[in-house]
Protein backbone atom coordinates (compact mmCIF):
# COMPACT_ATOMS: atom_id res chain seq x y z
CA UNK A 1 0.00 0.00 0.00
CA UNK A 2 1.78 3.26 -0.99
CA UNK A 3 1.71 6.37 1.23
CA UNK A 4 0.03 9.11 -0.18
CA UNK A 5 0.35 11.97 2.89
CA UNK A 6 2.23 14.88 3.30
CA UNK A 7 2.96 17.68 6.16
CA UNK A 8 2.97 20.97 5.27
CA UNK A 9 4.25 23.15 8.57
CA UNK A 10 3.26 20.51 11.37
CA UNK A 11 -0.63 19.89 8.91
CA UNK A 12 -0.42 16.32 7.72
CA UNK A 13 -2.89 16.20 4.84
CA UNK A 14 -3.52 12.55 3.25
CA UNK A 15 -2.59 13.07 0.47
CA UNK A 16 -1.20 16.41 -1.84
CA UNK A 17 -4.25 17.21 -3.87
CA UNK A 18 -4.96 20.44 -3.01
CA UNK A 19 -8.07 22.43 -4.94
CA UNK A 20 -6.59 26.20 -5.68
CA UNK A 21 -8.49 29.15 -4.53
CA UNK A 22 -10.90 30.79 -6.69
CA UNK A 23 -11.93 27.73 -8.17
CA UNK A 24 -13.70 25.86 -5.22
CA UNK A 25 -15.49 28.64 -4.12
CA UNK A 26 -15.81 27.33 -0.18
CA UNK A 27 -16.52 23.78 -0.94
CA UNK A 28 -20.27 23.98 -1.09
CA UNK A 29 -20.79 23.84 -4.62
CA UNK A 30 -18.47 20.56 -4.78
CA UNK A 31 -20.07 18.72 -2.28
CA UNK A 32 -22.75 17.61 -4.09
CA UNK A 33 -20.30 15.77 -6.58
CA UNK A 34 -18.38 13.72 -4.33
CA UNK A 35 -17.26 13.66 -0.53
CA UNK A 36 -14.68 16.59 -0.78
CA UNK A 37 -13.42 14.80 2.41
CA UNK A 38 -11.17 12.84 -0.21
CA UNK A 39 -8.74 15.69 -0.28
CA UNK A 40 -5.90 16.72 1.00
CA UNK A 41 -7.54 20.32 2.16
CA UNK A 42 -8.29 22.79 -0.19
CA UNK A 43 -7.93 26.80 -0.17
CA UNK A 44 -11.22 29.07 -0.27
CA UNK A 45 -11.75 31.63 -2.39
CA UNK A 46 -10.12 34.64 -1.42
CA UNK A 47 -11.20 37.15 0.86
CA UNK A 48 -10.90 40.11 1.70
CA UNK A 49 -12.01 42.60 5.00
CA UNK A 50 -15.26 44.37 2.82
CA UNK A 51 -17.76 42.80 0.13
CA UNK A 52 -16.57 42.70 -3.13
CA UNK A 53 -18.93 42.44 -6.11
CA UNK A 54 -15.94 42.16 -8.25
CA UNK A 55 -14.89 43.04 -12.08
CA UNK A 56 -17.70 44.36 -14.36
CA UNK A 57 -18.28 40.85 -17.23
CA UNK A 58 -17.85 39.69 -18.94
CA UNK A 59 -14.95 38.12 -16.91
CA UNK A 60 -14.22 34.88 -19.24
CA UNK A 61 -12.16 34.33 -21.70
CA UNK A 62 -11.18 30.70 -23.20
CA UNK A 63 -8.11 30.08 -24.58
CA UNK A 64 -5.52 27.61 -26.71
CA UNK A 65 -5.18 25.11 -23.26
CA UNK A 66 -6.07 27.35 -20.79
CA UNK A 67 -8.58 30.37 -19.59
CA UNK A 68 -7.90 33.78 -18.71
CA UNK A 69 -10.05 34.98 -15.74
CA UNK A 70 -10.68 38.76 -14.45
CA UNK A 71 -13.46 38.35 -11.88
CA UNK A 72 -11.55 40.30 -9.43
CA UNK A 73 -11.46 38.95 -5.68
CA UNK A 74 -15.85 38.45 -5.77
CA UNK A 75 -16.37 37.51 -2.19
CA UNK A 76 -18.56 38.10 0.67
CA UNK A 77 -16.35 39.36 3.04
CA UNK A 78 -14.36 38.56 5.93
CA UNK A 79 -17.41 39.01 8.39
CA UNK A 80 -19.63 37.26 5.93
CA UNK A 81 -16.97 33.95 5.94
CA UNK A 82 -16.51 33.98 9.55
CA UNK A 83 -19.90 34.29 10.36
CA UNK A 84 -21.58 32.07 7.42
CA UNK A 85 -19.15 30.03 5.40
CA UNK A 86 -16.92 28.29 7.84
CA UNK A 87 -20.02 26.90 10.39
CA UNK A 88 -21.24 25.56 7.14
CA UNK A 89 -18.36 24.11 5.69
CA UNK A 90 -17.51 22.77 8.85
CA UNK A 91 -20.80 20.37 8.50
CA UNK A 92 -19.33 18.74 5.27
CA UNK A 93 -15.37 19.17 5.19
CA UNK A 94 -14.00 17.58 8.47
CA UNK A 95 -10.16 18.49 7.71
CA UNK A 96 -8.18 21.42 8.06
CA UNK A 97 -8.68 24.21 5.35
CA UNK A 98 -6.49 26.97 3.74
CA UNK A 99 -7.71 30.59 4.22
CA UNK A 100 -6.89 32.19 1.39
CA UNK A 101 -6.64 36.23 2.10
CA UNK A 102 -6.47 39.54 -0.06
CA UNK A 103 -5.92 42.90 0.64
CA UNK A 104 -5.29 46.44 -0.72
CA UNK A 105 -3.04 47.51 2.01
CA UNK A 106 -0.57 46.21 4.74
CA UNK A 107 -3.11 47.01 7.24
CA UNK A 108 -6.07 44.92 5.42
CA UNK A 109 -4.00 41.85 4.97
CA UNK A 110 -3.08 41.88 9.12
CA UNK A 111 -6.71 42.34 9.97
CA UNK A 112 -8.32 39.52 8.05
CA UNK A 113 -5.58 37.53 8.62
CA UNK A 114 -5.84 38.25 12.61
CA UNK A 115 -9.14 37.22 12.18
CA UNK A 116 -9.54 34.07 10.44
CA UNK A 117 -6.31 32.93 12.77
CA UNK A 118 -8.67 31.97 15.59
CA UNK A 119 -11.20 29.67 13.44
CA UNK A 120 -10.70 26.31 14.20
CA UNK A 121 -11.64 24.76 11.01
CA UNK A 122 -8.64 27.08 9.07
CA UNK A 123 -5.37 25.11 9.35
CA UNK A 124 -2.75 27.22 7.49
CA UNK A 125 -3.34 30.73 6.42
CA UNK A 126 -2.30 31.32 2.50
CA UNK A 127 -1.94 35.17 1.64
CA UNK A 128 -2.35 36.48 -1.98
CA UNK A 129 -0.43 38.85 -2.59
CA UNK A 130 -0.39 37.89 -6.58
CA UNK A 131 -3.61 38.37 -7.98
CA UNK A 132 -3.36 39.66 -11.60
CA UNK A 133 -6.99 41.51 -12.14
CA UNK A 134 -7.52 44.09 -9.38
CA UNK A 135 -6.14 47.49 -9.38
CA UNK A 136 -3.92 48.69 -6.18
CA UNK A 137 -3.69 45.76 -4.54
CA UNK A 138 -2.84 42.31 -4.91
CA UNK A 139 -0.25 41.95 -7.52
CA UNK A 140 0.99 45.45 -6.62
CA UNK A 141 2.52 43.65 -3.07
CA UNK A 142 4.16 40.49 -4.43
CA UNK A 143 6.55 42.13 -7.69
CA UNK A 144 8.44 43.73 -4.75
CA UNK A 145 10.53 41.72 -2.68
CA UNK A 146 10.45 44.41 -0.20
CA UNK A 147 6.65 44.81 -0.15
CA UNK A 148 5.82 41.42 -0.12
CA UNK A 149 8.46 40.97 3.18
CA UNK A 150 6.62 44.03 4.66
CA UNK A 151 3.10 41.95 4.10
CA UNK A 152 4.68 38.61 5.47
CA UNK A 153 5.74 40.44 8.40
CA UNK A 154 2.58 42.35 9.40
CA UNK A 155 0.52 38.93 8.77
CA UNK A 156 2.99 37.21 10.99
CA UNK A 157 3.04 39.58 14.12
CA UNK A 158 -0.55 38.85 14.16
CA UNK A 159 -1.04 35.56 13.81
CA UNK A 160 -0.20 32.09 15.68
CA UNK A 161 -0.86 29.66 12.54
CA UNK A 162 1.17 28.86 9.10
CA UNK A 163 1.46 31.55 7.15
CA UNK A 164 2.36 30.61 3.14
CA UNK A 165 2.62 33.40 0.79
CA UNK A 166 1.42 33.05 -2.39
CA UNK A 167 3.36 34.49 -5.53
CA UNK A 168 3.03 35.74 -8.54
CA UNK A 169 5.08 34.42 -11.58
CA UNK A 170 4.78 37.98 -13.37
CA UNK A 171 7.92 39.28 -12.12
CA UNK A 172 11.15 39.31 -13.48
CA UNK A 173 13.13 37.69 -10.68
CA UNK A 174 10.38 35.17 -8.45
CA UNK A 175 13.88 33.78 -5.91
CA UNK A 176 14.39 37.25 -5.01
CA UNK A 177 10.55 38.15 -3.86
CA UNK A 178 10.34 34.07 -2.09
CA UNK A 179 13.69 34.76 -0.41
CA UNK A 180 12.38 38.23 1.01
CA UNK A 181 9.38 36.47 2.59
CA UNK A 182 11.16 33.47 4.08
CA UNK A 183 13.53 36.15 5.65
CA UNK A 184 10.33 37.79 7.15
CA UNK A 185 9.01 35.44 8.81
CA UNK A 186 7.28 33.47 6.28
CA UNK A 187 6.42 29.24 7.01
CA UNK A 188 5.99 28.28 3.30
CA UNK A 189 5.28 29.56 0.02
CA UNK A 190 2.78 29.13 -2.88
CA UNK A 191 3.27 29.35 -6.72
CA UNK A 192 2.42 30.03 -9.19
CA UNK A 193 -0.60 32.37 -9.33
CA UNK A 194 -1.97 33.11 -12.66
CA UNK A 195 0.42 34.53 -15.24
CA UNK A 196 -0.93 37.85 -17.04
CA UNK A 197 -3.04 37.60 -20.36
CA UNK A 198 -5.67 39.44 -22.93
CA UNK A 199 -7.39 38.26 -25.73
CA UNK A 200 -9.33 40.65 -28.23
CA UNK A 201 -12.58 40.18 -30.35
CA UNK A 202 -11.77 40.82 -33.16
CA UNK A 203 -15.38 41.62 -34.99
CA UNK A 204 -15.65 44.16 -32.31
CA UNK A 205 -12.17 44.86 -32.46
CA UNK A 206 -12.04 45.30 -28.73
CA UNK A 207 -10.12 43.26 -25.74
CA UNK A 208 -12.68 39.73 -24.65
CA UNK A 209 -12.96 40.79 -21.39
CA UNK A 210 -14.48 44.11 -19.74
CA UNK A 211 -11.07 44.19 -17.82
CA UNK A 212 -8.49 44.57 -20.83
CA UNK A 213 -6.46 41.86 -18.96
CA UNK A 214 -6.99 38.85 -16.60
CA UNK A 215 -5.24 35.92 -15.44
CA UNK A 216 -4.07 32.95 -17.80
CA UNK A 217 -4.09 29.66 -16.39
CA UNK A 218 -4.67 25.90 -17.82
CA UNK A 219 -2.84 23.91 -18.82
CA UNK A 220 -0.09 25.71 -21.02
CA UNK A 221 0.93 27.61 -18.36
CA UNK A 222 2.69 24.44 -15.99
CA UNK A 223 5.95 24.29 -17.42
CA UNK A 224 6.45 27.74 -16.16
CA UNK A 225 4.78 26.68 -12.96
CA UNK A 226 7.70 23.60 -12.70
CA UNK A 227 10.36 25.91 -13.30
CA UNK A 228 9.76 28.46 -10.91
CA UNK A 229 8.96 25.58 -8.32
CA UNK A 230 12.22 24.28 -8.91
CA UNK A 231 13.89 27.68 -8.75
CA UNK A 232 12.18 28.35 -5.27
CA UNK A 233 12.24 25.06 -3.66
CA UNK A 234 15.84 25.24 -4.54
CA UNK A 235 16.53 28.31 -3.31
CA UNK A 236 14.75 28.77 0.21
CA UNK A 237 14.33 26.05 2.82
CA UNK A 238 10.81 26.27 4.07
CA UNK A 239 7.38 24.52 2.20
CA UNK A 240 6.03 25.01 -1.17
CA UNK A 241 3.25 23.87 -2.64
CA UNK A 242 2.90 24.21 -6.57
CA UNK A 243 0.48 25.24 -8.48
CA UNK A 244 -0.12 26.14 -12.53
CA UNK A 245 -1.71 24.04 -15.14
CA UNK A 246 -2.01 20.85 -13.09
CA UNK A 247 -4.41 18.23 -14.65
CA UNK A 248 -3.46 15.23 -13.46
CA UNK A 249 -1.95 12.85 -11.24
CA UNK A 250 1.30 12.56 -13.03
CA UNK A 251 1.31 16.63 -13.12
CA UNK A 252 0.94 16.23 -9.30
CA UNK A 253 4.09 13.62 -9.15
CA UNK A 254 6.48 15.71 -11.82
CA UNK A 255 5.66 18.99 -9.77
CA UNK A 256 6.38 17.43 -6.33
CA UNK A 257 9.72 16.15 -7.54
CA UNK A 258 10.97 19.72 -8.76
CA UNK A 259 10.15 20.44 -5.20
CA UNK A 260 6.33 20.87 -4.20
CA UNK A 261 5.37 19.09 -0.84
CA UNK A 262 1.89 19.65 -1.60
CA UNK A 263 0.21 20.72 -4.83
CA UNK A 264 -2.86 22.97 -6.21
CA UNK A 265 -5.29 21.95 -8.77
CA UNK A 266 -6.87 25.60 -10.23
CA UNK A 267 -8.38 25.76 -13.68
CA UNK A 268 -9.01 22.04 -13.83
CA UNK A 269 -11.68 22.02 -11.63
CA UNK A 270 -13.86 24.79 -13.27
CA UNK A 271 -13.65 22.59 -16.69
CA UNK A 272 -14.27 19.04 -14.61
CA UNK A 273 -15.89 19.27 -11.17
CA UNK A 274 -14.80 15.31 -10.53
CA UNK A 275 -11.04 16.94 -11.53
CA UNK A 276 -9.72 16.94 -8.21
CA UNK A 277 -11.60 13.60 -7.63
CA UNK A 278 -9.99 11.62 -10.32
CA UNK A 279 -6.65 13.15 -9.33
CA UNK A 280 -6.11 11.15 -5.90
CA UNK A 281 -7.70 8.40 -7.60
CA UNK A 282 -5.03 7.92 -9.78
CA UNK A 283 -2.53 9.34 -7.92
CA UNK A 284 -1.60 5.60 -5.84
CA UNK A 285 -1.88 3.99 -9.42
CA UNK A 286 0.62 6.29 -10.87
CA UNK A 287 3.38 6.11 -8.19
CA UNK A 288 3.20 2.24 -8.10
CA UNK A 289 3.83 2.62 -12.18
CA UNK A 290 7.22 4.81 -10.75
CA UNK A 291 7.82 2.64 -7.84
CA UNK A 292 7.13 5.12 -5.34
CA UNK A 293 6.20 3.70 -2.27
CA UNK A 294 6.20 7.22 -0.37
CA UNK A 295 5.29 10.70 -1.83
CA UNK A 296 6.97 12.19 0.63
CA UNK A 297 10.42 10.89 -0.76
CA UNK A 298 9.96 12.62 -3.84
CA UNK A 299 9.74 16.04 -2.80
CA UNK A 300 12.67 18.28 -4.65
CA UNK A 301 14.31 14.83 -5.86
CA UNK A 302 15.40 16.80 -9.31
CA UNK A 303 18.87 18.09 -9.22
Amino acid sequence: MVDTSVVLSGVKLDNPVIPASGTFGYGNEFKDFYDINILGSFSFKGTTRDARFGNPTPRIAECTAGMINAVGLQNPGIDAVIAEELPRLKTFFHKPVIANISGFSVEEYAYCCERIDKEEQVGIIEVNVSCPNVRHGGMSFGTCPEAAAEVTRAVKAVTTKPVYIKLSPNVTDIVSIARACEEAGADGLCLINTMLGMRVDMKRRCPVIANTMGGFSGAAIFPVAVRMVYQVAKACSIPVIGCGGVQSAKDVIEMMMAGATAVEVGAANLVNPYASKIIVEELPVEMEKLGIDRLSDIIGVVE
